[in-house]
């Protein structure tokens, strides 16, 4: 009876905002792989809010997350600075095993603006602005864990899943391990792109002509890089993750994440008006990057991707937070637009 009891307590738990039409999931169904994908982290975020609040027991609410669709807590992935959980590693256990579905599940949270992680989580995104995530000792315990569970079972059985700060410790991980040969099944949501807001600019014209004559500037500076015989395997680094398709969650009302849908925009534009060699070269290169460069270094702008299947949230969100929350990728009335971007 009082397991009975405490099944019912998840339950209601998890009703409160959780998916709960998905009761049989369709593995092949891009709407319910999403949905899965953005309720596990989900279940990464009620963790360490668990943990922040001292809820044990029958008292935590994060199992639900995790438990409707059949997963089970592997391991979580504790800061070791802070000791917040910021990511978790799932594994999936169901007697009727599809073989459509992933074997393991890696995802991380994004920022938590509460007194035990907004210290830690701001000073992060701050790394990720300036592209210096990979210097966190965050994200390097994250590619540990990714790389044990690849030498376990490989990368075609694992999906690695983030939000927001936890999209682009996703994001980068996924570039790393695709350099290193070992490609995996990606979800980014809400995932940051560091750049002046210029999707915000409603005049298309305007729009089309600052991404244009930014493109002319960057390709310039990728040919004189080129011309100084300095050394550079940018585009040879850049196209070997062309063939790495992640999935990008963006919605147009959120300035954090909404520049994705200019960057793949005006690729299309660029190879209307004839520019396409011009943007093959600007696409590789930002702003930030290049003024990096300038001064000795060479950060790789975390956001800059050659390939992904973009996925635009076009239902209405009337305020920043539901526009960059999490909870809107698993909405039974999603309203969405995907469109695959190769680059070639």
């Amino acid at each position: 009876m009082a397991k009975q009891e405490a099944a019912v307590s998840e339950l209601e738990i998890f009703s409160l905002s959780g998916p709960l039409y998905l009761t049989a999931v369709d593995w092949k169904n891009p709407h319910h792989r999403r949905s899965v994908a953005a309720s596990l982290v989900r279940g990464v975020y009620i963790l360490e809010c668990d943990r922040q609040e001292n809820r044990l027991g029958h008292q935590a609410q994060a199992s639900p997350w995790w438990n409707f669709f059949h997963f089970q807590l592997s391991r979580m992935l504790i800061d070791d600075v802070d000791y917040s959980v910021f990511g978790a590693i799932y594994e999936y256990h169901s007697f009727a095993f599809d073989c459509n579905a992933p074997k393991f599940v890696i995802a991380f949270r994004g920022t938590i603006k509460k007194p035990d992680t907004k210290s830690r989580d701001l000073k992060l995104d701050l790394q990720c602005i300036s592209n210096r995530l990979h210097q966190s000792s965050r994200f390097q315990l994250s590619m540990q864990a990714i790389q044990n569970v690849i030498s376990l079972v490989g990368a075609a059985n694992i999906w690695l899943a983030g939000h927001s700060l936890g999209s682009a410790i996703a994001l980068l991980a996924g570039k790393n391990m695709t350099r290193m040969g070992y490609p995996m099944e990606t979800y980014l949501f809400n995932p940051p792109f560091p750049s002046v807001p210029i999707e915000r600019i409603n005049n298309e014209k305007v729009k089309h002509g600052i991404r244009a004559a930014s493109s002319v500037v960057k390709a310039g500076f990728a040919v004189a890089k080129k011309g100084q015989n300095q050394r550079s395997q940018k585009d040879d680094s850049f196209y070997a993750l062309s063939e790495w398709v992640p999935g990008l969650f963006v919605n147009p009302a959120d300035h954090i994440c909404s520049e994705y849908i200019g960057y793949f925009e005006h690729r299309k534009k660029m190879e209307k008006i004839g520019g396409s060699k011009i943007e093959r070269l600007a696409t590789q290169y930002s702003i930030g990057s290049m003024i990096s460069g300038v001064f000795g270094g060479d950060s790789e702008a975390l956001h800059l991707l050659p390939s992904a299947n973009l996925t635009i949230n076009l239902s209405h969100c009337p305020d920043f937070k539901r526009a960059h929350g999490i909870h809107q990728w698993w909405d039974p009335n999603f309203l969405g637009q995907s469109e695959l971007h190769l680059f070639r």
